[in-house]
């Protein structure tokens, strides 16, 4: 698997550097710094203001990220793994994304500060960005980090869970888990237009739908090294998968890709998720 590690100096970053060693057994890893200037990035600007000690700037500001890919090596196995160090000047989540691309990353892994929805909205966030454009599976890591015993997988339908069982399958465990694979059934409003539909028929055809969805993605991993139980529920899907995640270590969703104006207007679950739940998140694409 090639991982991609996006870090700065915050507690979340090795959070998410522990949590990925945690989850998978690591042979390519690159760690990825993005050193944000702002304004300052460019040597006019600097001399229009009448910056002292620009270059000295510039130059520990490399230093120091340099010490920083430096300290995160030695969080990670030794043995049997390959490490690439990118420290830029650059925007960090373009560099994340452009370095990613580029080096056709299976996955990305993060760490999230936790700025809310209207900070992520006026101010941006890496993170935020990097889960919103990544063309791979993006590990976000809040504050937990640890060994992943319990994992619930949430599944929409059968592209997300054709998506899920082959992530799931290339890409094992370190440490075998158990597994709960939960579809939440989205019930009609009485005042929906389908409400000229008996809405309980409705219902139960869904239901039944998506028991066959999870017990045959159960089928298909359950011996590689999982433990599977399942689950189908009837309500609101972020409020219902905020709360199981509560009692998890690791939340899998998947991503139907919306992207800007449609996913405002819309609304995502797997966006829902990502400020509503305190585990880590693994969006899979």
């Amino acid at each position: 698997m090639r991982v991609l590690i996006a870090l700065d100096w915050s507690e979340q970053t090795f959070a998410a550097v522990r949590e990925v060693a945690y989850l998978y057994d690591l042979q390519e890893v690159m760690l990825v710094h993005g050193i944000d200037l702002g304004m300052f990035q460019y040597p006019v600007v600097a001399e229009m203001s009448n910056l002292q000690g620009y270059d000295e700037f510039r130059k520990a500001m490399e230093n120091a990220g340099r010490q920083l890919l430096d300290h995160t090596a030695t969080l990670l196995p030794s043995e049997r793994l390959s490490i690439t160090r990118v420290c830029e000047f650059a925007n960090p989540a373009s560099l994340i994304l452009d370095q990613a691309r580029d080096a056709r990353t299976d996955l990305i892994v993060i760490g999230a500060r936790g700025r809310g929805r209207l900070g992520e909205l006026v101010l941006g966030s890496v993170s935020h960005r990097v889960a919103l454009h990544a063309g791979c599976s993006t590990l976000i890591v809040k504050d937990h980090s640890g060994p992943a015993k319990r994992v619930v997988v949430a599944v929409e339908g059968p592209e997300d869970g054709a998506r899920i069982k082959a992530w799931l399958l290339s890409h094992p465990f370190k440490n075998p888990v158990d597994l709960t694979i939960v579809s939440v059934v989205r019930p009609i409003p009485s005042t929906d237009s389908f409400s000229l539909f008996p809405l309980q028929d409705w219902t139960d055809i869904a239901v039944r739908s998506s028991e066959d969805l999870v017990k045959g993605l159960a089928a298909s991993v359950m011996a590689h090294r999982y433990t599977v139980g399942t689950e189908v529920a009837v309500g609101d899907p972020t409020d219902i998968l905020t709360e199981r995640a509560r009692s998890t270590d690791l939340l899998i969703i998947g991503s139907h890709g919306r992207k800007g104006f449609e996913r405002f207007l819309l609304g995502s679950i797997s966006h829902a998720l990502l400020h509503g739940v305190p585990c880590p998140v693994l969006i899979v694409r």
